[in-house]
């Protein structure tokens, strides 16, 4: 799990593809230190740790990672957002993180508004149950809050700290990212799809029957 707040912008090395694409990244976060094994989420993606030494540690993406995120348009040079996995007993800043991604998205519009960012990315129909107002979202491994949302996209707002930590500020529109849904909307989104959400005309959606059947008694 992790938190979704950016440790470090890596750069990428080398990539050397095969039937596992093998990524070497550079990063100030001590990659002596890492653990063969450990979990780390590079632009949102939970990838392994295979290989370190110095300043330099190598993951590996499978091709269902490259199908499924930015990853496999990435080549040497390029920044990447960085975060190692959340320890028990650590602050969760940030919201819970999954590092699995659910689409690439793209940025549709980016403007300034006081000292803030604004950036509107395309909303894929498949999360659009998992998006609200206020509600939190993942972009390149970034946790944001979703400050507008309509049918076909959503918008956040970037404060000064996340525009010079992370690399969200320098794409503009056309750029891909990844996305991943709020861990607690997509369970919620999955339980009304289970049970026939009203508005999709298939059932009765979350009931005093549902709550009942689910083992929960309601009160009042």
């Amino acid at each position: 799990m992790f938190t979704g707040l950016i440790q470090d912008t890596g750069t990428i090395t080398r990539i050397t593809p095969g039937a596992m694409t093998d990524v070497w990244i550079r990063t100030s976060l001590g990659a002596e230190a890492f653990a063969l094994g450990e979990s780390i989420a590079v632009d949102g993606a939970c990838l392994t740790v295979v290989e370190k030494g110095g300043d330099t540690f190598r993951v590996q993406a499978a091709p269902e990672t490259l199908r499924r995120t930015t990853l496999g348009a990435r080549r040497s040079g390029d920044k990447v957002n960085l975060e190692r996995a959340l320890a028990l007993g650590d602050r969760l800043g940030g919201h819970l993180v999954s590092g699995h991604v659910d689409a690439v998205s793209e940025v549709l519009e980016t403007f300034a508004e006081g000292g803030s960012w604004v950036m509107v990315f395309r909303l894929p129909p498949e999360l659009a149950p998992c998006f609200i107002d206020k509600g939190s979202v993942t972009i390149d491994g970034i946790s944001l809050t979703v400050n507008a949302v309509e049918a076909d996209r959503f918008r956040v707002q970037l404060i000064p700290e996340t525009q010079e930590r992370t690399t969200l500020h320098g794409k503009g529109p056309g750029a891909q990212v990844n996305l991943e849904g709020d861990l607690i909307g997509k369970y919620v989104a999955r339980l009304f799809a289970l049970r026939g959400a009203p508005e999709a005309g298939q059932g009765p959606g979350l009931t005093e029957a549902v709550v009942r059947a689910a083992g929960f008694t309601p009160r009042g």
